[in-house]
């Protein structure tokens, strides 16, 4: 048997396995989760719009499958929190994994018979080990990918969150109350995080918690120091009834010289990442400059 007629059935192997399973996947109806509606049904919980409107797609009934199928210990590390703050349900995620694993499995095999096509065959244990490797590889980019984005989205809270404190701050010194006073700035601004911040205080009131907990809350699960700090304020402003304006200022000030300073910090890194290339022009300059005069000196 050739390597290419072994890679064929490789293949059409893995390509008819991936589409019995896809079907299967397709067609069998979703069971629901009864411990995820009890945690949904919470008052405490993050919520993710696609899997509440029951509207499932076909990534998200693979990674439904995968969860109740797969043992718990294939999926190393989940990031929870980038996850929640992303607003990525955890069965998307999950059919990410897999898809992107399935392709790196499946793009050595392609290559590899290509190049069986090309007349360029390869010693069997290169695609092989190939193989194996990218869907691992691929298997963890969804997490880095997570990491990132959630790195952006936590940066973008925080300079949001500033302003969100500052209408707070104005509202308490027209005489608003703790409760109003949140709920009113978080419906002034359209972004996501002002939509984030008024939902939350939205179930605080119908859960009958108090709005600095259901904050406090939210801080926890997201990994938001700032907006707990902020949380703490409104909690001794309106359990003490202490004056906030005075603190809610000096703590937005902290927050955009903390910014300010992280901003500073990565534009100097990128100056002397810059001027690597500027480096090595000129490495490479004087290097063909004194190429004549050395080779005149080396022995014929």
């Amino acid at each position: 048997m050739t390597t290419t007629t072994l890679l064929g059935m490789m293949l059409s192997g893995g390509l008819i396995g991936l589409g019995v399973a896809l079907l299967v996947i397709w067609f069998t109806p979703a069971q629901p989760d009864l411990a995820d509606a009890a945690r949904r049904l919470s008052p405490t919980r993050i919520s993710h719009p696609d899997l509440e409107t029951g509207t499932a797609t076909g990534k998200e009934r693979l990674g439904i499958w995968a969860m109740r199928t797969l043992p718990v210990g294939l999926w190393a590390r989940t990031p929870t929190r980038e996850l929640a703050l992303l607003r990525i349900p955890l069965a998307r995620f999950y059919g990410d994994k897999l898809i992107y694993a399935a392709l790196g499995f499946v793009i050595p095999i392609g290559l590899t018979t290509l190049l069986s096509v090309m007349r360029i065959p390869l010693p069997f244990p290169i695609p092989v080990v190939a193989c194996i490797g990218l869907a691992v590889v691929m298997f963890f980019l969804p997490n880095y990918n997570a990491i990132d984005d959630a790195k952006r989205a936590r940066l973008e809270f925080n300079r949001a969150l500033g302003a969100y404190i500052d209408m707070v701050a104005l509202e308490r010194t027209n005489g608003a109350g703790v409760r109003r006073a949140m709920e009113t700035a978080a419906s002034v601004g359209d972004s996501w995080v002002f939509t984030r911040l008024a939902e939350e205080l939205n179930r605080s009131r119908w859960s009958g918690l108090p709005p600095w907990d259901a904050l406090h809350t939210l801080a926890m699960e997201l990994g938001l120091p700032d907006l707990d700090d902020f949380a703490d304020i409104m909690r001794l402003s309106g359990e003490e009834g202490t004056a906030t304006y005075a603190t809610l200022r000096a703590r937005t000030a902290s927050m955009r010289t903390a910014m300010l300073n992280d901003e500073l910090t990565e534009a100097n890194a990128i100056n002397e990442r810059m001027s690597i290339p500027g480096s090595l022009l000129g490495v490479i300059f004087m290097a063909i400059l004194l190429a004549p005069s050395l080779l005149r000196m080396m022995p014929s």
